[in-house]
């Protein structure tokens, strides 16, 4: 992408460096948090290995696209960038299907609901970000739904709130960290990348999204 060849601008973090890029195992590297009202959250730091490899392909390859929206009666811009691949498509990136494969493997080992497609984002700064939401298709489905979340590039905090007001919770992920909402996430809490003035490299977030089973 032009303007962002090669490592994108990202500082590379010392804890990424692998001779390959790799998935790791699930299981009990996950760390699960209740929430309320039947929601929770995964976290597996360093999910990915040579991350920041991963991070630097695919920002060079994806083919990224800006967009305009309206909002409060005028046309804006999105402040990030976008790719979606919808479920049969394939994905950018060979090692984005393994990783997808072991999230079916590990959440869905005896049902039928599995990840499909997938929505990428690209946060060039701090000046890029996602105001507090709910995933929309989600909200509409049965309570079982989830969403994983794999953040490549520099750390960024996602936070969350419940739905309706009460106390925030953030987390920084970034360098291949996978989170995981799910339960009743989407229906009862609201998530956001919020914008920071302070320097901070880009990030790349890979969205992965079911809503048959959780």
């Amino acid at each position: 992408m032009k303007g962002m060849r090669g490592r994108g601008g990202l500082q590379g973090s010392l804890l990424d460096y692998a001779d390959e890029i790799a998935v790791g195992p699930l299981g009990a590297a996950v760390r699960r948090t209740e929430l309320s009202r039947g929601a929770w959250l995964d976290l597996r730091p360093r999910w990915i290995t040579g991350a920041d490899e991963l991070f630097a392909r695919l920002v060079d390859e994806v083919p990224w696209r800006a967009e305009r929206r309206e909002m409060y009666e005028r046309t804006v811009d999105v402040p990030r960038l976008l790719c979606g691949y919808r479920e049969g498509e394939a994905l950018p990136d060979p090692v984005l299907a393994t990783a997808r494969e072991q999230l079916n493997r590990h959440y869905f080992p005896r049902l039928d609901g599995r990840f499909g497609g997938a929505g990428l984002c690209l946060y060039r700064d701090g000046r890029d970000s996602v105001a507090w939401h709910g995933d929309r298709v989600a909200r509409d489905r049965p309570m079982r739904t989830m969403v994983a979340i794999l953040s490549l590039g520099a750390p960024r905090i996602l936070a969350l709130r419940p739905r309706g007001g009460g106390e925030a919770r953030r987390y920084e992920v970034g360098h291949g960290d996978l989170l995981v909402m799910g339960g009743t996430c989407q229906r009862t809490w609201e998530h956001a990348v919020p914008k920071t003035a302070r320097p901070v490299g880009p990030r790349l977030s890979i969205q992965f999204r079911t809503w048959d089973a959780g």
